[in-house]
């Protein structure tokens, strides 16, 4: 692929967005969703090897199900109540329907199986806009949505942690852990989606910072499984240390920073009479805290049998890390202290 062309897909994504968050018209909505997903499926195909080509079709295939069942879902809604506005939902079955087509989308549990597939076959780069950017659009149309009964989304939301911390659990790919690790992310943001929009947009900002910290450092390393993310001490032993501690905000561990939006979380199902779901949302965090510490353990407390002969290779090569990943790194660790700080610029 010509890299000429590659900023105009950027710009795409972009766009595709941008008139998702800026129209409450579903046919608009629609189409912004479909030119989100037309961009970034070039990206997902230029490495032009088997496996990309694989899962950028299971990509297309299930992207291109979801439009439909959205596309018939705001059809089906304009002829019930003559609206095509997102405000207006007054039938039940064009809501569950559009809730489907997003969950399918977004990736959340029962319909997230095409994820760790999909993200499986892909590069680093790819399989991070995959995991942080192209979750937007669905959530922008997910809070506009007026819902009078919010029990489908709290199943899909403890289904989703449910899910993605048992799914992740014998796991040795990193690209599937962290899909894994998408689906029990999202199903937290899924559970406050309509009480607290604005924590649910904070939530899933610092699920960027977090992702994008552990996606740089993976192709930092150039790691792709666990055994050889525990030997990249030789490449880079501070990157490599720093590794526990991103797994750590992503588990939810304090004092890290993906502590504050669990905690916030929690809290707000409680304030809402939610008191079993937020009980239940915590135990299945244990599930991801496993898999997460399975992976420090394999980090930093494991000595391999076969040491690497000669030189260490960071002492020939002694390349820093980017500034982008130095500045994901500390926020995704050290951001908890300025939590009111920040959930403050989220507050309409």
């Amino acid at each position: 692929m010509n890299p000429s062309i590659i900023p105009l897909f950027f710009l795409g994504i972009v766009l595709g967005t941008g008139l998702v968050a800026s129209s409450s018209h579903l046919l608009l909505a629609w189409m912004g969703l479909e030119i989100n997903t037309l961009a970034i499926i070039p990206l997902m195909i230029q490495n032009r090897h088997p496996r990309a080509v694989e899962a950028t079709t299971k990509y297309f295939i299930t992207q291109a199900t979801a439009a439909a069942v959205l596309l018939a879902a705001a059809t089906a809604n304009a002829w019930l109540t003559g609206q095509w506005n997102i405000y207006e939902q007054a039938h039940e079955i064009p809501t569950l329907m559009i809730i489907s087509a997003l969950a399918l989308k977004l990736g959340l549990a029962p319909l997230h199986l095409w994820l760790p597939e999909v993200l499986q076959g892909l590069d680093l780069n790819t399989g991070l806009l995959l995991s942080t950017w192209q979750k937007l659009a669905p959530f922008l149309i997910l809070t506009q949505m007026p819902l009078n009964d919010n029990s489908l989304l709290i199943v899909l939301g403890l289904s989703s942690t449910l899910v993605g911390g048992w799914g992740g659990l014998n796991q040795t790919q990193l690209r599937k852990i962290m899909a894994y690790s998408s689906t029990a992310h999202l199903g937290w943001m899924i559970l406050i989606v309509k009480y607290a929009p604005a924590l649910t947009m904070f939530t899933l900002v610092v699920y960027w910072v977090m992702t994008s910290s552990a996606f740089l450092t993976f192709k930092f390393n150039k790691a792709y499984t666990i055994n050889a993310l525990g030997l990249s001490w030789a490449d880079s032993p501070l990157m490599t240390s720093m590794v526990p501690l991103i797994l750590f905000s992503l588990a939810g561990l304090p004092p890290m920073t993906g502590f504050a939006p669990k905690m916030l979380i929690l809290q707000e199902l409680t304030k809402q009479d939610l008191g079993t779901t937020a009980l239940l949302t915590a135990l299945t965090a244990l599930l991801g805290l496993y898999f997460y510490l399975r992976l420090s353990h394999a980090i930093a407390l494991t000595l391999y049998p076969n040491n690497l002969t000669g030189i260490p290779r960071w002492r020939l090569h002694n390349c820093g890390p980017t500034a982008l990943l130095v500045m994901l790194t500390f926020s995704a660790v050290l951001l908890l202290p300025l939590t009111p700080s920040i959930t403050a610029l989220f507050t309409p």
